[in-house]
């Protein structure tokens, strides 16, 4: 598997606590003993050092005390909750830092009494981005998506297919997250088949043969174990009824596809266009965390169906996804009547042509690469 030079920074000299978090498999662990090669390291999927600090959470107090570690790195720290406590003991009484490293917060917040009183700052870890891959195959990317192991693969469909049955077997399983693993199945699978389009419990309850409720807690199970995340939509008082339920993406596209147990993805089909637009708000995403931007993500969609893809920030950019070759009047349209009403600083529609335009009405045309190259050096978003 190639060497990829990850974007993530984490800055430890102006705090001394951190909580990294990201899904399995996307190189928190491999990153962190590359960016900090002399931290102290405990990885509780080592399970006898789990058992032991399960039993005896002080002791890792204790060995704070003795070694006066300048940095402490617990990885999967959500498999022993009660070492908050000894972390943030360490964190009022010693010299010593930490970096507290997961795939789900939820049950630190059922099982500890608070995450660090707030003091912690927050990293995300992605999938692979364009930016780290440099030379970035579409098609693979939408196929395999970013998992380091996964886009390098030749054969990832093994690799994918053992990733959704680990993560029911040690996130959902093991953590007694849910009781009914098979029900949880079927809406992993229902959850892919609906990837990027709104949220309808009832729907959703009547396919899985569960409740409506029931779906509602999967769903933030899906969000706290960072398995995907919703996109809602555009709230503020305009002319035309808006739609009012969120979209629900998965982390990466290659597991969607795993889960959908979908045939390779082509160009020119509808598969590839939903692939497309999920790829690209993944970056966006991405990029968003990477740079500490707290910028808010949204859709806009009336109830006649016009749609707007990405809206991000306060009308800040407007963002149409399209997988086409050559964008024509027919896919501006929908683009036209927003800006009726509308006047977001850029409009651009992401396409696969092969050249950069504009249109007399303000809207940019971007071919994916230029798009994606313009966004991580900063030019589509100010920093």
């Amino acid at each position: 598997m190639a060497s990829t030079k990850r974007r993530l920074k984490i800055d430890i000299a102006e705090n001394n606590a951190f909580f990294l978090w990201g899904p399995r498999k996307v190189g928190k662990t491999t990153h962190l003993k590359t960016q900090f090669p002399d931290a102290k390291f405990y990885d509780l999927l080592d399970t006898r050092l789990c058992t032991k600090l399960r039993i005896t959470p002080h002791l890792l107090r204790e060995e704070v005390l003795a070694q006066q570690f300048d940095l402490v790195i617990v990885d999967e720290v959500q498999k022993v909750p009660a070492l908050l406590d000894e972390v943030h003991w360490c964190l009022e009484n010693t010299k010593t830092k930490f970096i507290l490293c997961g795939s789900s917060a939820r049950k630190l917040r059922r099982g500890a009494s608070n995450l660090l009183g707030g003091r912690a700052w927050r990293y995300e870890m992605f999938p692979l981005t364009s930016d780290e891959i440099g030379d970035i195959d579409l098609n693979r990317i939408l196929n395999h998506g970013g998992i380091p192991q996964h886009y390098y693969s030749q054969h990832p469909a093994r690799f994918l297919e053992s990733y959704v049955l680990d993560y029911l077997d040690q996130e959902i399983q093991a953590e007694a997250l849910v009781r009914n693993i098979t029900g949880f199945s079927r809406f992993l699978e229902v959850v892919a088949v609906s990837n990027g389009e709104l949220i309808n419990y009832e729907n959703i309850a009547r396919e899985c043969g569960i409740s409506a409720k029931t779906v509602q807690n999967y769903y933030q199970i899906l969000e706290d174990t960072l398995l995907g995340y919703r996109l809602p939509p555009w709230r503020k008082v305009q002319k035309k009824p808006l739609i009012e339920a969120s979209k629900f993406y998965l982390f990466d596209t290659g597991l969607t596809r795993a889960l959908h147990h979908m045939a390779p993805i082509v160009p020119k089909t509808s598969e590839f266009g939903k692939a497309f637009e999920h790829f690209m708000i993944n970056e966006i995403r991405a990029y968003l965390s990477y740079t500490n931007q707290k910028i808010k993500l949204s859709f806009w969609r009336t109830r006649t169906h016009d749609e707007i893809d990405l809206i991000i920030g306060d009308m800040q950019c407007a963002i149409e996804f399209k997988a086409k070759e050559q964008i024509s009047t027919t896919y501006i349209k929908p683009f036209d009547r927003f800006l009726e009403e509308f006047k977001p600083k850029k409009n651009i529609i992401v396409s696969l042509d092969d050249a950069p335009r504009q249109l007399q009405n303000g809207i940019q045309i971007l071919p994916w690469r230029q798009f994606l190259k313009d966004l991580w050096a900063g030019k589509i978003l100010e920093i």
